[in-house]
């Protein structure tokens, strides 16, 4: 089940609620654990990518192919998918 709600302070940290709803469908309990997860609404940005890709980059081959060879092989692969 998914909901959306709003962080509350609660101390020195956050909380959230969950509606009276979700508690009676979910059958959710005091003291129970359950499983947040978390979806942030930030946007990624140029600069995330071009930092995701300095932390993982491509592994380096010893074969280069252009882009039109390797289109050129898997149209051959479908084609010959398609028709066999």
């Amino acid at each position: 089940m998914e909901i959306e709600t709003e962080t509350k302070k609660w101390g020195n940290s956050l909380g959230i609620i969950i509606p009276n709803r979700i508690i009676k469908i979910e059958k959710i309990q005091a003291g129970q654990k359950i499983k947040v997860d978390i979806l942030s609404k930030r946007k990624t940005t140029v600069s995330d990518v071009f930092k995701m890709i300095e932390k993982h980059p491509l592994p380096k081959t010893k074969n280069k192919k252009g882009t039109q060879e390797v289109l050129n092989e898997i149209d051959g692969e479908l084609d010959s998918e398609v028709f066999t």
